[in-house]
């Protein structure tokens, strides 16, 4: 082919192009602007994502197989009042029980609703005391998750714990696997599920962020308080319901949330499901909790407390007073002693003892490791039932008036500054309502200084400082004079009805 015939070639397919592009907009010319018609549209961008990994994957499965498992076991309880004001009850400045969610705070029949969930086919159903506490007979009435309704019947509360065990008249019920709690750690992931809000079957997620919370939330003088702390979404309407591992199986039961607004702001308690199984059978067996006792009072040890005992680290649980005929004063227990183990288990903090101690019965036996004056022993204890209401501390050597002499002649108070806080010998009347026979009253506690950020206040009692019996000012400031800045010594301190321990530091 010469040149010319390539050239026409060339020119004749340029023809074609321009012809065909014409032919197509004329196809397209009924198109108003800004419209594709049969062009194909494509929008968005590729993903710039990897798609998740199987540990993601599988976690996400695991979330949805525990709700698929444990929800049928979850229900709703529906609460009708006896008409108790509870507009204040059950709260302080900072902590609250969140459920039943009532509607309004008047001293009158009233309706809410909480959470349970199932512990036996035949109709068992674990709560909290404080959903159910206030229930009018014939009050309760729990929903399913396949909506239909019964009424069920208080079997026990305790209120020491905050449990309560519910029935209705039903078999062959989707029951709860119960897990250990023992075994969580922070940082374990769990799941609540409940009905807050009035939301039934609703399912939060979230991680154990503390074990062993004490937050001074059970108006009980036995309350029994070793929370788990979870930051899984909790609201009024939760209080009762299951907290689960990613087994499926309850851990805790949801019972409180730390707010200033009576709605979730990030924390919420559970009780250990350890503690509520004990709790639960005997409710079951016994319509009551049989509970054993040591029949102590006891406070926590930090820095300076274990320097005034002489130990070496701040650990163990401090005995600050017996119960008279408790198993403790039998076992041979002595004010001062410092409880280290438990059955081999260590104990750092009063709730720890305290929610080992709740999982016993009267009869039971226990080993314990005490350390007292430097020496480490060990006591075997037989657990006693709680002497009912009427439990007696036991108090200061006797309320014999003795020679009150110096006590009347010396009436004004004199100052420890090195402590912060003044004091003053004790008159006969004083003596007679406090029940004691020595020490002396403190009448003033500077702020800020070591006697007031170590707890001591005014009105409080000083009975001893270093093991020494207190009669006069002059004795305490004898006793604080022995001492070297960076000393500590144990005060022997009664307020009220109650004698405790109080370590103060000479200030350096």
């Amino acid at each position: 082919m010469n040149k010319k015939s390539v050239l026409a070639a060339v020119f004749l397919i340029f023809l074609g192009i321009v012809f065909g592009v014409v032919l197509v907009s004329s196809f397209r010319g009924g198109v108003e602007p800004g419209f594709a018609g049969d062009m194909q549209v494509k929008l968005g961008a590729p993903s710039q994502v990897k798609s998740p990994n199987v540990e993601a994957k599988t976690l996400s499965k695991a979330f949805a197989q525990v709700a698929k498992a444990v929800s049928p076991t979850v229900v709703s309880i529906t609460v009708t009042t006896k008409g108790k004001d509870r507009s204040s009850e059950d709260m302080n400045d900072f902590f609250h029980f969140f459920g039943p969610q009532f509607k309004a705070p008047q001293p009158e029949p009233q309706q809410g609703a909480g959470s349970g969930f199932v512990i036996s086919p035949d109709g068992y159903i674990m709560t909290n005391n404080h959903v159910v506490e206030d229930a009018d007979e014939r009050g309760i009435v729990v929903s399913f998750s396949d909506k239909h309704d019964m009424k069920a019947k208080i079997i026990g509360t305790d209120p020491s714990t905050d449990l309560a065990i519910i029935k209705v008249d039903a078999t062959d019920l989707p029951t709860a696997a119960f897990g250990n709690s023992d075994e969580m750690e922070i940082g374990d992931w769990v799941m609540a599920i409940g009905n807050p809000l009035g939301l039934q079957g609703t399912v939060t997620a979230g991680i154990i962020s503390a074990m062993g919370r004490n937050i001074r939330i059970i108006n009980d003088s036995y309350g029994i308080e070793n929370f788990i702390q979870t930051d899984a979404a909790i609201n009024p309407g939760n209080s009762g319901g299951p907290l689960v591992n990613l087994n499926g199986e309850v851990i805790g039961i949801n019972a409180a949330i730390a707010t200033t607004n009576q709605r979730y702001q990030g924390y919420g308690f559970a009780i250990p499901i350890n503690m509520a199984r004990t709790v639960a059978e005997d409710i079951i067996k016994y319509g009551k909790v049989r509970r054993g006792y040591i029949g102590v009072s006891i406070g926590s040890i930090d820095e300076t407390t274990a320097l005034a005992l002489g130990l070496k680290s701040a650990k163990g649980v401090l005995v600050q007073s017996l119960v008279d005929g408790g198993a403790a004063e039998e076992g041979g227990i002595r004010e001062r002693d410092v409880i280290l183990t438990i059955a081999g288990r260590e104990v750092n903090a009063p709730n720890e003892l305290q929610s080992y101690i709740a999982r016993k019965h009267p009869g039971d036996e226990v080993t314990i490791k005490l350390f007292r004056d430097g020496k480490s022993i060990e006591k075997k204890l037989l657990l006693r039932a709680r002497a009912d209401e009427n439990v007696a501390v036991k108090d200061s050597k006797g309320s014999d008036d003795g020679d009150e002499s110096e006590r009347e002649e010396s009436p004004k108070s004199m100052k420890l500054e090195s402590l912060g806080l003044s004091v003053k010998p004790l008159s006969s009347q004083e003596k007679r309502e406090a029940k004691v026979d020595n020490g002396v009253i403190v009448t003033d506690v500077k702020r800020y200084s070591e006697a007031y950020n170590r707890g001591v206040g005014e009105g409080d009692i000083i009975l001893e400082a270093d093991k020494e019996t207190l009669s006069s000012p002059k004795d305490l400031k004898s006793i604080i004079e022995k001492h070297k800045a960076g000393d500590a010594l144990l005060l022997r301190v009664k307020r009220g009805n109650a004698i405790n321990f109080v370590a103060v530091q000479i200030p350096k």
